[in-house]
């Protein structure tokens, strides 16, 4: 019996968007390009400079993982839909224990941002399960998001952040990695919400809800220092010393759906003023609950900004899915009795107390303080 060696031996995987098909020679000149992408040399271990050589030599190595009965696999992503499937990215399968694989993937960048990517990952993990497989495992670098959503939009359950267990050539360092798998059982489409926030302007036209940017640390400031501990979570505040690391746990949770964090800006000017939200203590914003939360930068204050974020947030929560809102139907909010400014913002915004948390905190000098509970309904 001849024996099936590479490129025989590489099965052909298809969809209706994606082709996955064996590496060809004629792929090296898109292999070193996608490569040389700022992106790809951002985030991924590919050796520095990449040229036509080192595609070459990667060549190789995939025929090679292919002769080998017990090796990674490797395919050419490309689309299905174009005519001769000009190479796009490659997705592969590292065996790391019987039954179980590590997934790895990564696109040219003439092909990002059109889903093509997350099909290819299907088809790769379908197969890997019809030929026995139980799992298939996910890493990336904390922060690579992009790597995130093709796990996210394939079903995988993330499971955790591991701090220094992953190699960044980058950082030439240990970093911290994200971790998650799909189990052969599992629904490879996603389980939770990614939240994107949409940009939402007051009816006054005097401040943007937006997006975050990283260049928003321009603007951010060092916190009031007369500002009482407990009305906010020190790991809440902005504060220019950790905004970097107040961001990037901000975009981990709006991944993961239970939280949608805006800039709150100048409309004029584009300028950060501050920050409004919506979160979920438990579950995520497909429930029909959330509570919001709202922060105003020192020299911001005193000028309705809150206000104005808070109602504008508010109206956007509560309007039906069919009309661009959320759809939730009830919005909550807590403060502490002695935060006068928050509390009278949340008054204007239309919000009614409910309850009330007797001694909620305790203050350095041996006092206590209430906790107010808020709330206000779509119908109301």
């Amino acid at each position: 019996m001849t024996e099936v060696v590479f490129p025989a031996s590489v099965p052909e995987l298809t969809d209706a968007h994606a082709l996955l098909r064996a590496h060809e020679a004629e792929d090296a000149p898109r292999i070193a390009e996608q490569c040389q992408d700022p992106e790809s040399v951002r985030w991924t271990t590919v050796p520095r400079p990449y040229g036509d050589q080192e595609a070459r030599e990667f060549l190789e190595l995939i025929e090679a993982k292919w002769n080998d009965p017990e090796g990674a696999r490797y395919w050419a992503v490309t689309d299905a839909n174009e005519a001769d499937h000009p190479f796009l990215g490659t997705v592969d399968l590292r065996p790391i224990a019987p039954g179980a694989a590590e997934v790895g993937f990564g696109l040219h960048p003439d092909a990002r941002g059109r889903g093509l990517m997350a099909s290819a990952v299907r088809l790769a993990c379908r197969w890997w399960f019809d030929a026995g497989g139980t799992r298939v495992h996910w890493r990336a670098e904390r922060g690579n998001f992009a790597s995130w959503r093709v796990a996210w939009s394939c079903g995988f359950r993330m499971h955790a952040t591991v701090p220094d267990s992953l190699l960044s050539v980058h950082a030439d360092r240990a970093v911290d990695a994200w971790v998650g798998s799909l189990g052969a059982d599992d629904v490879m489409e996603a389980s939770t919400p990614w939240e994107d926030p949409p940009e939402l302007t007051s009816p006054d036209g005097a401040v943007r809800l937006r997006p975050w940017r990283d260049s928003d640390i321009e603007a951010i400031e060092e916190p009031d220092p007369d500002q009482p501990a407990h009305v906010m979570p020190a790991r809440g505040v902005l504060d220019s010393a950790t905004f970097p690391e107040w961001l990037l746990t901000r975009r981990e949770r709006m991944a993961s759906g239970t939280m949608m964090s805006w800039c709150v800006a100048d409309a004029s000017t584009d300028r950060c003023l501050g920050e409004a939200l919506v979160f979920s203590h438990h579950g995520t914003l497909d429930d029909d609950t959330a509570e919001l939360g709202y922060q105003v930068l020192p020299s911001a204050r005193r000028r309705g900004v809150a206000t104005t974020a808070a109602r504008a947030l508010a109206a956007h929560a509560l309007a039906s899915k069919p009309h661009g809102g959320m759809g939730l139907r009830r919005l909550v909010a807590v403060t502490a009795e002695d935060n006068v400014g928050s509390n009278r913002v949340l008054d204007t915004a239309g919000f009614t107390i409910w309850g009330t948390e007797t001694a909620a905190d305790a203050l350095p000098d041996g006092r206590t303080v209430d906790a107010i509970h808020w709330e206000l309904l779509a119908d109301s």
